[in-house]
């Protein structure tokens, strides 16, 4: 699943897997951004270091990891196995560079985008969470425009959803994910 920061990802998987706790999981990715107030270590992100992350990277613990606002993220090997392990079917969060790398591997994914009604719409959602400096605003929007434009390319996604109704989109993510599974 990706989608700008706005789009809705979080909302939707939130629901889906309140709906199906025991068929699918979400892989805990590592980021080195500080956790922002109420999200838990190991919950919502494993939180590290730049040096840990970068030692990781060396030792090709990641599927999957990319740069933005200064920050790295990335999906560990590990994660994915832990979903796995519980007999679960994992499921990504993640941006453009990772949906990229994910399609070099053999994984035999199928990739979801989740796209704001508009950039206005998605500008709105993001100055209503409070979270972000003008800076770290204007670079989300900057990379939301890079991720609608691959969004827009013939075979970039398996399907594209616009979550403009919120209940719409998600009967449509639920299809796609679980009626396909």
């Amino acid at each position: 699943v990706s989608g700008p920061s706005g789009s809705g990802k979080s909302t939707l998987l939130k629901r889906l897997f309140q709906d199906y706790p025991n068929r699918f999981g979400f892989s805990v990715s590592h980021t080195t951004r500080s956790p922002r107030p109420n999200e838990q270590n190991g919950v919502h992100y494993h939180f590290v270091s730049r040096e840990e992350f970068e030692k990781l990277i060396t030792q090709n613990k990641f599927i999957e990891y990319t740069e933005f606002s200064n920050n790295l993220y990335g999906t560990s090997i590990d994660a994915v196995r832990a979903v796995a392990d519980e007999g679960k079917c994992c499921i990504l969060d993640i941006e453009l560079q990772g949906v990229k790398s994910v399609k070099k591997t053999n994984l035999n994914a199928r990739f979801l985008f989740v796209a704001p009604p508009s950039l206005q719409v998605l500008e709105e959602r993001l100055r209503n969470r409070g979270t972000e400096s003008e800076d770290a605003m204007q670079a989300r929007l900057k990379a939301a425009k890079e991720e609608l434009a691959y969004a827009a390319e013939e075979g970039s996604h398996d399907k594209v959803i616009v979550n403009d109704d919120l209940d719409t989109a998600y009967e449509q993510f639920r299809k796609f994910i679980v009626d396909c599974n």
